[in-house]
């Protein structure tokens, strides 16, 4: 048999259980240093219950009917921090402060010294997704353009030398999720769009060395803002895309449902795989499955069906988890519709 046409997938985080976090505290923001204020459970308790919350994203994905899963990264505070934090050379624990576009002050670690990974940091997340589920399982990680965007350099004083380093440490880290059992590798790139110019000069070759060797499919995924956080209207184009066709990743993850992309753009990145945004994570309402079915067929105007993956627009981990099942269910749904129509 051949691969399920409209692979379903989701693009990683999952709400996480009020009785885990502080989701008040989640809601001011997405974290750069390490927020473990967070947390609703103490130290010594704190992994089993990130493993029981693992469990249920887990469950609540193949109950949806998703294909191609993660482990709802409930260990994380934010999809970047967890990993970017964890590295060599950086000061986490005497942050600086930058301004953000909005004019906010947000605290981010200082880069002190050379940038290195010096041991697994997200190896037993995929260790134990791969233990609780036979579907098709992806983990994440944060790209090392955007986690130059995350910081302050006070050592390199050369943003491409950093990135490169970053890269570097992706690497290491895919090669072991590989062998753990990860059948889709994903980096989180959402500021390309942000810095498009500093992007188009070393962007391509840091993402390039950060899947270099990886022998399972990757993903980029591009997006404009949790829903959450970004409120008002959302650009209907972004500003760094044809660029990702040189890439080595085979598919592209762009946010659609939510900005009203317009879906023309998808002829630049042939012949990439598009991880297509199909649920509007700003809606409270649940999407119908014939409403996810109409957005699949839009897609599939400039996409072939052997080329086209529904998923939610970005991470879902700011949605009340019942939202978040019932947008999954019908994505799942959507789907199961459009491939009818197909056979």
């Amino acid at each position: 048999m051949g691969e399920t046409l409209l692979q379903t997938t989701v693009v990683g985080s999952y709400p996480q259980p009020d009785w885990l976090v502080d989701r008040q505290l989640l809601s001011k923001g997405v974290p750069r240093t390490r927020a473990k204020d967070m947390w609703r459970v103490p130290e010594p308790w704190l992994e089993q219950a990130q493993d029981d919350a693992t469990l249920l994203a887990i469950r609540d994905m193949e109950r949806a009917g998703i294909d191609v899963i993660t482990d709802g990264e409930m260990r994380r505070e934010s999809y970047s921090n967890r990993f970017a934090t964890a590295l060599e050379g950086i000061d986490d624990e005497n942050p600086a402060e930058i301004v953000n576009r909005s004019g906010n002050r947000t605290p981010v670690p200082r880069i002190v010294g050379k940038i290195r990974r010096t041991g697994p940091v997200e190896l037993r997340d995929m260790q134990f997704l791969r233990a609780n589920t036979e579907r098709l399982a992806k983990i994440t990680l944060p790209g090392p353009f955007t986690m130059g965007q995350q910081v302050k350099d006070e050592y390199y004083k050369d943003a491409e030398a950093m990135c490169m380093d970053y890269a570097a440490a992706v690497n290491e880290e895919a090669r072991e999720l590989v062998k753990a059992g990860a059948d889709v590798i994903q980096l989180d790139e959402p500021w390309l769009r942000n810095n498009p110019e500093e992007a188009k000069r070393y962007a391509v070759k840091a993402i390039n060395r950060a899947l270099e060797g990886i022998t399972v499919p990757t993903v980029i995924h591009l997006c404009f803002g949790y829903a959450a956080v970004v409120t008002g209207l959302k650009p209907t184009g972004y500003s760094f895309l044809p660029q990702l066709s040189d890439t080595i990743a085979q598919q592209i993850s762009i946010e659609s449902a939510q900005p009203k992309l317009d879906l023309g753009v998808l002829k630049d990145l042939a012949p990439k795989k598009v991880m297509l945004g199909v649920i509007d994570l700003s809606d409270p309402a649940v999407e119908t499955p014939e409403t996810v079915a109409g957005r699949i067929r839009a897609g599939l105007k400039h996409v072939g069906p052997d080329k086209l993956l529904p998923a939610p627009d970005c991470g879902m981990k700011y949605l009340p988890r019942a939202t978040a099942f019932g947008k999954l269910k019908a994505l799942s749904e959507g789907a199961a519709i459009v491939r009818r129509e197909l056979a």
